[in-house]
């Protein structure tokens, strides 16, 4: 009896890695991610959609085509390599001389590999080119205490952190050190002398750095991110001893932000935390990116809230009715203060959003639809919207490529 033999293993086809992601970028200009997926063509993102580019020989990825994509990514990156195989998930740095920096992360799924690439823009945005609010040119001339920025993945946290870093670099001779995983924008000495650590190359945890930070007399201290409870306390206890400290969470709003770093902590120890955060904190900065209503971007809209007698009231003794953060917010424009229902209300009415937009990306999206009653009932308002721009064309393959390896299937 004979047996009809398996089907022969699909070739394992070889292309280059490096001229693929640059051939990503040249293809889609501002794009946000480049992510491999088995199954799929090689997508990047912009303005927070997902677009596939139907690059000739790469049309559907295979599980082969992303092991090989992260092998070169990783390299020689031995910790990468093992926490991978290990955990099945690996963040990393990476960079192409004359195409760009990304912050990768490497992981398992369904038995294969998936990237995502953020792409780390080359030059470090300014506070005028990410439009920030005036008043947060405050923190650059803080001494003390701690600065929170929080929002969801891909809010841009970092990039806020990082052009107020860039301020105080020009404007201060300060020693600013930075602990990062991994480190995204790289800032050169200016007046200030910076220096940038990167978890498991430079140091092996968060809370490790932070403590060999106390002893190297920086006068700012950036924490990529408040992970656990010792973080958070020598965190606190930097701040208490003369040192400005600025770090992130991922969290929707101020009071979740307190509700995190408090909860962290045991029971018998959260009212103490209470208290020392109320005291040390300066500004929660909360962030969220809304898509423009003609479509040529998103907007980061953000919430504010500032040290106060009475935002550290509320902090230390705990919200009730009538004494949240939000109404302290809302009460306080003329300290510069701001909430995200009232950014967003003004987005809208300049016509930078749309309506629907601005309702879903709303804390109490009921309420702001009453303030807007006046708004929504005017007759004229479709005219006043922004004309959206017509549909870019299809992205072609650059007209003399050195080395013509990819191009686009139409």
């Amino acid at each position: 009896m004979t047996t009809t033999p398996p089907p022969p293993a699909p070739l394992r086809r070889s292309f280059n890695v490096p001229k693929l992601i640059g051939y990503m970028l040249q293809a889609k200009g501002h794009a946000s991610d480049l992510i491999f997926s088995p199954g799929r063509a090689p997508q990047v993102e912009q303005s927070g959609q997902l677009i596939e580019l139907k690059i000739k020989g790469l049309e559907s990825l295979t599980t082969h085509d992303t092991e090989d994509i992260a092998r070169a990514i990783i390299g020689d990156n031995e910790h990468a390599a093992r926490k991978l195989e290990k955990e099945g998930s690996a963040d990393l740095s990476y960079g192409l001389e004359n195409t760009g920096r990304f912050r990768v992360n490497i992981f398992r799924q369904r038995g294969s590999c998936a990237i995502v690439m953020r792409v780390i823009p080359d030059s470090i945005p300014s506070f005028e080119d990410l439009k920030l609010p005036p008043q947060l040119l405050e923190i650059c001339q803080l001494r003390n205490g701690i600065v929170l920025v929080t929002g969801p993945t891909g809010s841009g946290k970092s990039s806020t952190l990082a052009a107020i870093i860039d301020r105080m670099n020009q404007e201060k001779a300060i020693h600013i050190l930075t602990i990062e995983d991994p480190i995204e924008f790289l800032h050169r000495h200016k007046r200030a002398t910076i220096h940038q650590r990167e978890l498991h190359s430079d140091t092996p945890t968060f809370s490790a750095a932070l403590r060999a930070a106390l002893r190297q007399a920086p006068k700012v201290i950036l924490v990529g991110e408040m992970r656990d409870r010792e973080t958070i306390e020598i965190a606190l206890e930097a701040s208490e001893t003369g040192h400005l400290v600025l770090s992130t969470l991922h969290t929707i709003d101020a009071a979740k932000t307190v509700d995190r770093i408090v909860g962290t902590f045991p029971m018998e120890d959260q009212q103490g935390i209470r208290s020392r955060l109320s005291r040390a904190f300066r500004f929660i900065l909360s962030q969220r990116l809304l898509p423009r209503a003609d479509a040529s971007g998103r907007i980061a809209c953000i919430e504010i809230l500032k040290s106060t007698m009475r935002t550290r009231e509320y902090v230390e003794k705990g919200e009730s009715e009538g004494k949240t953060l939000l109404d302290a917010m809302r009460d306080a424009s003329n300290d510069g203060m701001q909430h995200f229902d009232g950014e967003i209300e003004k987005l809208i009415r300049s016509g930078v959003i749309d309506l629907e937009t601005g309702l879903s990306y709303a804390t109490n999206a009921g309420n702001l639809r009453l303030e807007l009653t006046d708004f929504i009932e005017d007759p004229a308002r479709a005219k006043k919207a922004p004309p959206r721009p017509a549909k870019p064309q299809q992205p072609s393959a650059p007209q003399h490529p050195a080395e013509p390896e990819f191009e686009i299937v139409s």
